[in-house]
């Protein structure tokens, strides 16, 4: 209820409609607005974050190189079978889980035989189980093998992956050319 016979006392107005409510919506404004640009930039941060750490996953960095050859092998004269390993080496920056290694040319083979994917952590080192088959009457000068690996990266990508691993010097040349028959020395 309101007095009006009550001397010296300004009428009272609506809430927020008086001088001291004006300078109290305009604080209100400023501050929801303030509050909002915070929010706001702390969600562009973060999806800022999430796209980098995304890029990041789905980086694959491997080196592979042949390993021993010293796990038994067979030659029917035409063609040699070798039981050996490929060391492959995570350089990317997230762990990478290898599902099967494989490589074709008309003198070499690789392949993986079945097993469990190997998950490689960011600097470390497997050492592969591979069946390497050489053909003796294609044998040559060996140049790189593209060997393609298969692998699935942090985000749940499976990728192919080539990798150029030399065979020159190596003991897949090696133990291969030594089970390989002998060419006849020309008369």
């Amino acid at each position: 209820m309101i007095d009006l016979d009550e001397p010296g006392r300004p009428p009272e107005s609506p809430a927020g409609t008086g001088p001291g409510g004006a300078r109290k919506a305009v604080w209100r404004f400023a501050a929801v607005f303030v509050v909002g640009a915070l929010l706001g930039g702390i969600g562009v941060d973060a999806l800022h974050d999430y796209r980098a750490q995304r890029a990041q996953d789905a980086v694959v960095a491997l080196v592979a190189l042949p390993d021993s050859a010293n796990y038994g092998g067979s030659s029917d004269g035409r063609r040699v079978q070798l039981s050996g390993r490929l060391t492959v080496v995570n350089a990317g920056p997230a762990p990478v889980t290898i599902h099967e290694v494989q490589a074709q040319r008309p003198d070499v083979t690789v392949r993986s035989p079945r097993q469990q994917p190997r998950l490689l952590s960011p600097g470390e080192t497997a050492h592969l189980l591979v069946e390497v088959g050489l053909d003796c009457t294609v044998w040559g000068p060996l140049g790189p093998l593209p060997v393609r690996l298969s692998v699935q990266t942090r985000d749940g990508q499976v990728r192919e992956f080539s990798y150029p691993v030399a065979l020159p010097t190596s003991y897949w040349e090696r133990d291969g050319l030594g089970m390989c028959p002998q060419p006849s020395p020309p008369r």
